[in-house]
């Protein structure tokens, strides 16, 4: 077992990594609303006169069944009814969703993961065969396995004894495929009891290979609960087998985390979400003139920053404001190709707004949907001057760098306002300075912000303030 706080840290590496994937059970839908596998065959088993609340071997009970009636028909009909009904997506699946995660593996017939994903705008190549898994879509976001198949196809889903025996001959792939994934990915298990025969088959196979050096894998658990038990002795007992099938899971390198409740896994994912973001820095800023700064002054205090901001390789979002947006590119892809990073659009994502209405989107509309999508990739917002010449060549404050000041704390992105830059970035840090419980990051540096004009004192200070809020999780 593992705190919450050591799985969110060692989950967040392979986000990061870009290795992260999912196994979701039944447990994952059962939110939305849908059955589990004993609610799947409650019927079944009245049918051949067995009392469900008594049976531990569902897999047995299915085949009974089957064995009875010389038909698999009525199970067929069972997973169609109780899966096509109109379901809803539960948090959990919009989470997960928005998580930058590639791999997801189910034994779920449902196809709420799809859907959610496919909400997210997220392309998804669905492996429900043996024949999908020879073919791979193209420009691929996210690859889904069914392994034990799926609504649509209710004859062949993996139900009954023979189902399961004869799995390795009809469903090989999927377990050749599983157990590399097993190996070279970080698994988070997600409603997921781990009573699956196939799975522990699988587990022990990779336990076995590879001894002590197998991946680390984490799994969610409801901690038992007194509340639950009609006596005390029901509930030390319950307590004993959930330890020591948390011990047992160690043998296969999965680590549980326990929560009291199951919304607590809302608030974990909803977690990681924002500390994935951490590493992304939104610069927002617009100057047609730099107002007490000198123009070289000014320069030097983006150009810096933007390269110490790459050196210490964080990314960097931008949305090409004025006399702001082109030098924090330069300094950016100054250090990009001195270090050598490689693949500038790695570390460097501009978002230049459109200037020409069209498709029947005015342009505030569309500026406020751009607005939206740039900052919620990002997990802190920097901002500077923030103004701009209206028609008649006066310098006013910029409207849209406050809107973007507005959505960044609603957000609850980390911001740091440069109030000696002056204009809008002044405002903001008013603003902020009025509300500083909200912000005790910002508390030994609001003298530097509010009034240095010495370019390596106020980059040192923004520096120190992104460190203390990211090094638990991303140094």
């Amino acid at each position: 077992m593992i705190t919450q706080r050591e799985f969110k840290k060692k989950y967040l590496k392979a986000l990061l990594d870009k290795n992260a994937a999912v196994f979701a059970g039944a447990g994952l839908s059962v939110e939305s609303g849908l059955v589990n596998w004993k609610q799947l065959l409650k019927d079944i088993a009245e049918d051949i006169g067995l009392d469900i609340e008594k049976e531990t071997d569902l897999i047995a009970v299915a085949q009974y069944h089957k064995n009875e009636r010389k038909s698999r028909a009525t199970i067929n009909q069972e997973i169609i009814e109780h899966f096509t009904r109109n379901i809803q997506l539960n948090n959990k699946h919009i989470l997960l969703s928005r998580l930058p995660i590639k791999w997801y593996w189910t034994t779920n017939y449902d196809p709420l993961i799809e859907e959610s994903l496919i909400k997210a705008n997220k392309n998804i190549d669905v492996k429900i065969t043996r024949e999908n898994l020879a073919t791979n879509k193209p420009k691929t976001d996210v690859i889904v396995y069914k392994m034990h198949g799926d609504v649509n196809h209710p004859s062949s889903a993996v139900v009954t004894k023979d189902d399961y025996e004869s799995y390795n001959l009809n469903r090989q792939l999927f377990t050749t495929t599983l157990q590399g994934d097993l190996i070279t990915k970080t698994f988070l298990f997600i409603g997921f009891s781990f009573e699956d025969p196939n799975l522990e088959y699988i587990l022990s196979r990779i336990r076995i290979l590879l001894g002590e050096n197998t991946r680390e894998h984490f799994a969610f658990f409801r901690r038992v609960a007194r509340k639950d038990y009609h006596s005390l002795k029901e509930y030390k007992y319950a307590q004993v087998k959930q330890e020591l099938r948390i011990n047992d899971l160690k043998r296969y390198s999965i680590f549980s985390v326990l929560v009291d409740g199951y919304d607590e896994i809302d608030e974990i994912l909803a977690d990681l979400e924002k500390l994935y973001h951490l590493n992304k820095i939104f610069i927002s800023g617009s100057a047609e003139v730099y107002g007490d700064w000198e123009n070289k002054d000014a320069i030097e205090l983006m150009h810096r920053l933007s390269a110490i901001l790459i050196k210490e390789e964080f990314k960097i979002v931008s949305g090409f404001g004025i006399g702001v947006g082109s030098i924090v590119i330069n300094g950016a892809l100054s250090e990009i190709y001195k270090s050598k990073f490689g693949n500038s659009a790695e570390y460097l994502e501009l978002k230049p707004f459109p200037q020409i209405a069209s498709g029947g989107i005015q342009l505030p509309e569309l500026w406020e949907s751009y607005r939206q999508e740039m900052i919620s990739k990002c997990g802190i917002a920097i901002f500077l001057f923030g103004n701009k010449k209206r028609e008649d060549a006066k310098i006013i404050e910029a409207n849209g760098v406050y809107r973007e000041f507005e959505i960044a704390k609603g957000k609850g992105l980390i911001i740091i306002p440069i109030s000696s830059t002056g204009f809008v970035a002044r405002k903001i840090f008013d603003d902020i300075k009025k509300d500083i419980k909200k912000y005790p990051y910002l508390k030994k540096y609001l003298k530097v912000l509010q009034n240095s004009q010495n370019t390596k004192e106020i980059i040192e200070a923004v520096i120190q303030i992104i460190d203390s809020e990211t090094k638990e999780y991303l140094k």
